[in-house]
């Protein structure tokens, strides 16, 4: 059976806090909606071409 005493869960390596992980996201899906955003526009609104 494995030793689940709290010494070995403290030596382990801290992940991302909470924060980050949410800020991640948050950035994520901005960078996701404006490369939509960008493709609609380009479709709606082309470029005329001289």
């Amino acid at each position: 059976m494995a030793d689940k005493s709290p010494r070995q869960s403290m030596s382990k390596k801290a992940g991302k806090t909470l924060k980050e992980k949410r800020a991640a996201k948050k950035t994520k899906s901005n960078e996701r909606d404006r490369a939509q955003s960008d493709q609609i526009d380009n479709l709606l609104h082309p470029k005329k071409r001289r």
